[in-house]
């Protein structure tokens, strides 16, 4: 069974964060180690008062993790929520860590070390900037250059590339200005429409969907968990994507019909392999 590696945040009532991802990554049978930045019982948008992880528990968390062998299996980190900047240098050197790793399979590094994938929590439109500066400096200083995949929102490239970006165009500029290939949320589309764009060295493709007046939050992780988990069953990056736009979809829309506040991850889990929401494609 592959293994997946997050170091994000843990709320225990929502499905956000870490904790939402979990459930994401079971559903495509990848066996989820969670090791949290900061712990909710409820989501701070509704008024949850957490605990962050002090960096030497962080580091002690993640080296008993590293004790039981778990870093030489490890085939996709995630990174999400930081709390504290020193927490994100202990990111950073558990990623470099887990790649110089002998695997179970006796390889290190090339086309079998392990994915990384950066979702840069940083903030959002219009609130902008929820996160302490000196975490959004290190994410953007040590994390970004790591990852083999970017996950923002929008607001987030704005922040990276010190660029305003009010089209699909401008977005997928900024993004290969990065030099990182990454999948964007909450891009611009058509009138009426959001959407998730595509963007490596060669193409760029936005999958855009109706907005909604309100859906619960946690769209972003889930995309980030579903994109990871197609990357590691082998699918091309683009229909990860494409999967991972639709699962979003799904989940927004289930979440409407059942009035629910959170996203059903659980209980839409057998679905999220071969998702329906309906997406609209378009070569940018």
């Amino acid at each position: 069974m592959p293994l997946a590696l997050i170091l994000s945040s843990f709320v225990a009532a929502s499905r956000i964060g870490g904790a939402a991802q979990q459930y994401v990554l079971a559903a495509h049978k990848i066996d989820p180690v969670l090791a949290p930045t900061v712990m909710f019982g409820r989501t701070p948008a509704r008024g949850g008062r957490g605990e962050i992880t002090q960096p030497d528990v962080f580091r002690r968390m993640l080296g008993d993790i590293e004790a039981d062998a778990l870093f030489g299996m490890v085939d996709l980190i995630i990174t999400g929520h930081f709390s504290d900047p020193e927490q994100v240098e202990i990111a950073a050197g558990v990623i470099e860590r887990v790649r110089h790793t002998e695997r179970a399979d006796g390889k290190t590094n090339g086309a079998q070390r392990p994915l990384v994938i950066v979702d840069p929590v940083l903030g959002d439109t219009p609130k902008g900037l929820y996160v302490k500066y000196e975490v959004a400096e290190q994410v953007e200083a040590r994390l970004v250059p790591l990852a083999d995949w970017i996950t923002p929102n929008l607001w987030e490239l704005a922040f990276l590339t010190d660029r305003k970006i009010e089209t699909t165009a401008q977005a997928r500029d900024a993004a290969r200005a990065l030099g990182r290939p990454a999948l964007i949320t909450s891009a611009p589309a058509g009138p009426g429409e959001t959407g998730l764009l595509y963007v490596d060295a060669d193409e760029a493709v936005l999958f855009a969907h109706p907005r909604q007046e309100s859906a619960p939050n946690g769209t972003g992780d889930l995309v980030t968990a579903s994109f990871g988990a197609g990357l590691i069953e082998g699918l091309e990056p683009r229909h990860a994507a494409a999967r991972a736009a639709r699962a979003a979809v799904m989940a927004v829309e289930a979440a409407r019909i059942w009035r629910a506040c959170e996203l059903p991850i659980v209980a839409i889990a057998d679905r999220l392999a071969n998702p329906d929401g309906e997406v609209r494609t378009e070569a940018v």
